[in-house]
């Protein structure tokens, strides 16, 4: 039985494979992303998820052939891998495990372990790629660094929209309206009416101080922009766009990195929140479409936490084959991720 563990900003997602390509357990637990990584903390996350995934799977962590960590941040500060990497031995009992960056459950899942380029967009993003035996990576800074393309992008694109159409550098759409009532909503103020915020300058007590800057609540409000875009606001739809431009930058940056041969066609595929919506996904694949057969961009085969799982098999050295491969992915398939942009 081969355990999964696809951390992310938002939340961990962990899954049970067992040989045949079934699937024995699902469970989700609070995010583990923490820049300070206190393992305390990641390790009380990681124990609870095992657990539960376990308790679904009416198993228990030493019956766990082989396990993959997928933890974002990993691989970003030297002087804490090795502090990562004993983190799983604590919660399994055993060091029958593997740990990197989430990025390559992404990439495992949505190729099965193919050679390709992987877009992740959720709370931030990130692109990572593998052609024959060269890897690499392209963003994943954080959101003080970049982040471009992700849902805490696009939440802040929208705050910044927000502000400067409160000042008169923009002129106000529905965009703003729509910020300005959810800031409202979510920051404590239920029930009281919009106008009761006395000035906009009161949202900055709303996202810096109720919120505390949280990373995820802001990531939360590329919601609000999709729906915004949807209802045909013309700086909603724009900051959506950016945001596809922004991760095919991605998949350029790391084709180069991975030295490919000009005629060579890559494959493209995508994971995260972000990709759920529909304006961002047909975007990203009609600017990739555009780059003269470089890329050819597909729906993910699985999601990154059953990607976790099959990359744990092989790494235990016993990959799955390709009948319990497909016996998995009518099962697992995000099917609300579709397009048919190739």
């Amino acid at each position: 039985m081969f355990l999964g563990v696809d951390g992310g900003g938002t939340k961990t997602a962990l899954c049970l494979l067992t040989g045949d390509g079934s699937l024995a357990g699902r469970a989700e637990v609070t995010g583990t992303y923490d820049p300070s990584a206190d393992p305390d903390r990641l390790a009380a996350i990681l124990a609870e998820g095992v657990a539960a995934v376990c308790d679904r799977a009416r198993t228990s962590p030493d019956r766990v052939d082989y396990a993959f960590f997928a933890l974002p941040g990993y691989g970003e500060a030297s002087r804490l891998v090795p502090v990562l990497d004993a983190l799983p031995a604590r919660v399994l009992g055993h060091h029958r495990y593997g740990c990197d960056n989430d990025m390559v459950a992404g990439w495992a899942g949505s190729f099965g372990g193919a050679d390709g380029i992987n877009v992740v967009s959720g709370t931030g993003s990130i692109a990572y790629g593998r052609h024959g035996v060269t890897s690499a990576r392209a963003g994943g800074w954080g959101e003080l660094f970049g982040d471009e393309g992700s849902g805490y992008w696009v939440g802040r694109s929208a705050l910044t929209a927000f502000s400067r159409m409160s000042d008169g550098r923009e002129p106000r759409s529905a965009l703003y309206t729509a910020v300005r009532a959810v800031l409202a909503q979510d920051g404590g103020l239920a029930g009281n009416p919009v106008g009761d915020l006395v000035g906009d300058l009161d949202v900055l007590d709303v996202v810096l101080n109720r919120w505390s800057g949280s990373r995820s609540r802001i990531a939360r409000l590329s919601r609000l922009v999709a729906g915004a875009a949807d209802d045909g606001d013309d700086r909603a739809r724009q900051i959506l766009a950016d945001a596809a431009s922004e991760l095919v930058l991605l998949v350029d940056a790391v084709r180069d990195r991975l030295g490919a041969p000009d005629g060579a066609s890559l494959p493209v595929s995508y994971s995260g929140g972000m990709f759920q919506v529909r304006r961002v996904r047909e975007a990203f694949a009609g600017e990739l479409a555009g780059r003269a057969g470089a890329y050819v961009v597909h729906e993910p085969l699985y999601d990154p936490v059953v990607g976790a799982a099959l990359y744990a098999a092989v790494l235990a050295g016993t990959p799955l084959d390709a009948a319990a491969r497909r016996r998995l992915a009518p099962a697992t398939f995000p099917a609300t991720a579709a397009h048919g942009a190739s």
